[in-house]
């Protein structure tokens, strides 16, 4: 349908959490670090959205839609939703007659469905990007179709029905890999101590930060250590307050965020990490060697932020603490068992930089550019 003699056009769709947002974004910037011009790469997704925010501030084009997440039951929200996501790939059919789309990528979410649509609605190619261990529900759908598939994780291709399949890794931030740990403590202005990284992902983590309260008594105002602590926006009032009620003022050694602009500073600053088990969290968290507790989200789609952290503590890259054992006393005894036992920190540390792929990114790229008519 389209004019084959015309420009090479980029359509890169993915969002609804930063596990989706933040590959698409490290693709977005591999193109345009080979050459593509930003005037050729469009971000379709929801401006309601954390994709909005991150694609606005770096200057991409963004292309808008309201589709929504895919409510679970069979009800009256069901039927609502399937409209909502016809109305959402009408829009998105407009933007493919106005720009005409070379290629389509996805990342992964109910925000890409409208784009996948349409791409097989219009004949267009489209290479798909699967971040966990047990791909999504929109990865699996729209799989057969796909002219290529790039993924996490080995364990994920029995899930998917394709015959061209990539385990590529995530792709994350160049500055993972350009960014020494020496120059990262050196910006956030922190000194050559022990540094426990606390973090729940862009949203935070209320059983994470509800069991960390005994880690900060210990560690608090303690020669040698610093404690960074990510608590989600959502969560950060709640737990300043308690901080404050605890100790009258921050302790010397505390940096509490509600989210730090530049995550990769503060993972490439740390010798320790409590995450949940989100695969991007995992990606970076390898990026950097880092020990690691993860204490998987039980909500997840699919429960897929378990089999995640199942995946990595079975191959000793990571311990993990379920969501319903986790506590402060449990989870700092985790921490202390850990600190006092250099060697098994030093094993994490390697078996975690014996998975890390740092060159996913450019990997994704060139299947994305095989594919293209």
């Amino acid at each position: 349908m389209f004019n084959k003699n015309k420009k090479t056009t980029y359509f890169i769709t993915g969002g609804g959490t930063g596990g989706h947002i933040y590959p698409a974004i490290s693709v977005i910037d591999e193109l345009k670090a080979k050459g593509v011009e930003n005037e050729n790469i469009f971000y379709l997704g929801n401006p309601k959205n954390l994709e909005y925010e991150i694609a606005k501030k770096n200057g991409y084009n963004f292309l808008s839609h309201s589709a929504k997440g895919m409510p679970r039951k069979l009800s009256p929200k069901f039927f609502l939703w399937l409209i909502g996501l016809f109305i959402s790939t009408l829009k998105v059919s407009t933007y493919f007659l106005k720009y005409k789309p070379s290629v389509v990528f996805a990342t992964g979410g109910y925000v890409c469905a409208p784009a996948l649509f349409c791409a097989m609605l219009f004949n267009i190619p489209y290479v798909l990007h699967d971040c966990d261990i047990q791909p999504g529900i929109v990865t699996k759908f729209f799989a057969p179709k796909a002219k290529s598939i790039s993924l996490a994780f080995e364990g994920a291709k029995k899930h998917v029905h394709s015959k061209n399949i990539e385990v590529n890794g995530n792709p994350i931030r160049q500055e993972f890999k350009t960014i020494s740990k020496t120059q990262a403590r050196k910006e956030l202005s922190l000194k050559d101590d022990f540094t426990i990284l606390i973090m729940g992902g862009s949203l935070g983590a209320k059983t994470i930060n509800d069991s960390s309260f005994k880690i900060l008594k210990e560690f608090a105002n303690k020669d040698g250590y610093k404690i960074l602590w990510q608590t989600g926006k959502k969560n950060f009032d709640d737990v300043t307050k308690k901080v404050l009620e605890q100790f009258e003022e921050l302790p010397d050694n505390l940096v509490l965020q509600p989210y730090f602009d530049k995550m990769y500073l503060a993972l490439l600053s740390s010798d320790l990490v409590i995450s949940r088990a989100g695969s991007l969290s995992l990606s970076e968290i390898c990026a950097c060697s880092l020990p690691s507790i993860l204490i998987p989200y039980p909500y997840a789609s699919q429960d897929h932020q378990k089999k995640n952290a199942l995946s990595l503590a079975k191959d000793n890259i990571a311990l993990m603490l379920e969501d319903k054992d986790c506590n402060n006393e449990s989870l700092f005894e985790m921490v202390n068992n850990l600190i006092s036992n250099k060697e098994k920190l030093s094993n994490l540390s390697y078996n975690a930089s014996k998975i890390a792929k740092t060159d996913s990114a450019s990997k994704i790229v060139e299947q994305i550019n095989s594919v293209i008519k």
